[in-house]
C-alpha cells in the first residue's frame, strides 16, 4: 500500500510540474505574440485610425492562467488545502510548511491576476481617430515585458508548490499529533 501511496505521490508531482510547465510556455507564447498595431489612413474620409493585428496573446494568457490555477487546485485538494485534517504541533517540517503555503497562495493570486490583466489589457484595442493634418492617433497596445513579468510568477509558484507538496507530503509522514485535545472551551454563566 505503501509503494501505491509513494507512486501517486510522484504521479501527482509530474503532473503538477507539466501543468506549471505548460502555463509557463503559454506565457512566453503570449509574450512573443503580443497585439501591435499600425496607423492606417482613410484619404476618402479624411482620417487615420489604428489597424490591430490579430492576436492570439489573449488566448494563450487565459489557458497559461486555467492551467496554473487546475495545478493549484490539484496540489490543494491533495494536501487538503493544509487548513484541513488533523490537529498538529507547529513545529519543524511543519512550520516551513505553513511558510510555503501561504507563499504559495501569494504567487498564486499575483500569477493570476498578472495573466488575466495582461490578456484583457492585449485585448483592448482603441478605435481612435485623427483628421488629416493633426497629430497621429494613439493606438494603444500592450507594453513589452507585462507577459514575461507573469512568466518568472509562474515559475516561481512552480517551484513553491513543489516544495509545499513535499514537505507537507514529509511531515504527514513523521505526523506527531497534538496531546491535548483540541476544542474551545464555552463558558456558560447562569
Amino acid at each position: 500500500m505503501e509503494s501505491f501511496i509513494a507512486m501517486a505521490s510522484k504521479l501527482l508531482i509530474v503532473v503538477v510540474f507539466a501543468f506549471d510547465v505548460i502555463a509557463f510556455a503559454l506565457a512566453i507564447a503570449a509574450e512573443l505574440r503580443r497585439t501591435t498595431a499600425t496607423v492606417k489612413p482613410n484619404s476618402d474620409l479624411n482620417y487615420e485610425y489604428c489597424v490591430y493585428n490579430s492576436s492570439i496573446s489573449t488566448w494563450f494568457g487565459v489557458s497559461a492562467s486555467l492551467f496554473l490555477m487546475a495545478s493549484q487546485v490539484l496540489v490543494m485538494v491533495t494536501t487538503q488545502c493544509f487548513c484541513c485534517g488533523n490537529a498538529f504541533k507547529l513545529e519543524g517540517s511543519r512550520a516551513s510548511t505553513l511558510v510555503l503555503f501561504i507563499t504559495c497562495w501569494v504567487f498564486f493570486i499575483i500569477t493570476e491576476v498578472c495573466l488575466l490583466a495582461g490578456s484583457v489589457m492585449n485585448a483592448h484595442h482603441t478605435k481612435y481617430r485623427a483628421i488629416f493634418g493633426e497629430n497621429l492617433p494613439f493606438c494603444h497596445t500592450m507594453r513589452k515585458g507585462v507577459f514575461a513579468a507573469e512568466e518568472t510568477f509562474v515559475f516561481l509558484n512552480c517551484i513553491v508548490s513543489e516544495i509545499y507538496y513535499i514537505c507537507l507530503s514529509d511531515s504527514k509522514e513523521s505526523f506527531d499529533p497534538y496531546d491535548e485535545e483540541a476544542s474551545i472551551a464555552l463558558i456558560i454563566s447562569k
